[in-house]
């Protein structure tokens, strides 16, 4: 049976508006390589996600139990504040907002509403997601986002439900859409003895290169892929960070398929 997203947290935390941090980053921290490079974009995280990633990063504010207490405790700020903010920053080469940091699609309503007022100020939406919902969440926010970096975590059905309690299908079909609507950009983070193989990069870089844009052109090559390097935290502490020669191989194993190809973490 498929999971369906966006399910849990979004519905029980009323995390709209709450925001757990606020930043000023550049454009390629999020990581966007090929969308208006050298710019600055200021970053929202909230509370909340919808995966349960045992490496996450932020777990702090995605889904620890600080977590929850967090989002109880955080002011909000609404969407015209944050657009408003985000305007203040524009002489210093702000572009726009980017939704990250936490997953920003388990607040969706939250990013819809303030990309709205962002779009009118002639600004950019950014999402950084893990891509884990319907496609009726898409289509919802596709005309008010710009450019997306969504995570394609591994091509290995075990690997997304029993390490991340996903459902790879799910991103496939959220990627194959989002293609379609803005610049998208992909990441994979190379976990040491889940998804580090090159068979598995061989058929992960060659359905990307499969991709097509709304008017059925192939435009997979052009799509960027951030290969992305382990560090272990938070409850997956038993192995090292992936070796550096195999974040290498895998870039290049990748590059027979695509044109963009990018380390991360190294």
């Amino acid at each position: 049976m498929r999971r369906k997203g966006l399910q849990g947290w979004r519905c029980g935390c009323g995390n709209y508006g709450k925001a757990a941090s606020i930043a000023l980053d550049p454009i390629e921290k999020k990581p966007l390589k090929r969308f208006y490079p050298g710019s600055l974009i200021l970053s929202y995280g909230s509370y909340g996600c919808n995966l349960r990633c045992p490496f996450c990063q932020n777990h702090e504010i995605s889904w620890s139990a600080r977590a929850f207490e967090s989002a109880g405790e955080a002011e909000r700020i609404s969407p015209q504040e944050l657009a408003c903010l985000a305007l203040q920053y524009r002489e210093r080469g702000n572009i726009g907002i980017a939704f990250t940091y936490n997953e920003p699609l388990v607040g969706y309503e939250y990013v819809r509403d303030t990309a709205q007022i962002v779009h009118r100020m002639g600004m950019k939406t950014v999402l950084v997601t893990n891509g884990t919902a319907e496609l009726s969440v898409l289509e919802e926010l596709g005309s008010c986002v710009d450019a997306m970096n969504i995570d394609l975590k591994g091509f290995m059905d075990h690997y997304y439900w029993d390490v991340l309690k996903g459902d790879r299908k799910m991103v496939m079909d959220f990627i194959t859409r989002a293609v379609q609507l803005c610049h998208v950009e992909l990441t994979t983070l190379i976990v040491p003895g889940e998804n580090d193989s090159v068979e598995e990069m061989e058929r992960l870089s060659g359905w990307v290169k499969t991709l097509k844009d709304a008017k059925g052109e192939q435009i997979g090559r052009k799509i960027p892929l951030h290969i992305t390097r382990f560090f272990p935290r938070f409850r997956m502490t038993d192995r090292g960070p992936t070796e550096i020669v195999t974040i290498r191989r895998l870039v290049r194993e990748a590059e027979k398929n695509l044109d963009y190809v990018y380390r991360g973490n190294c």
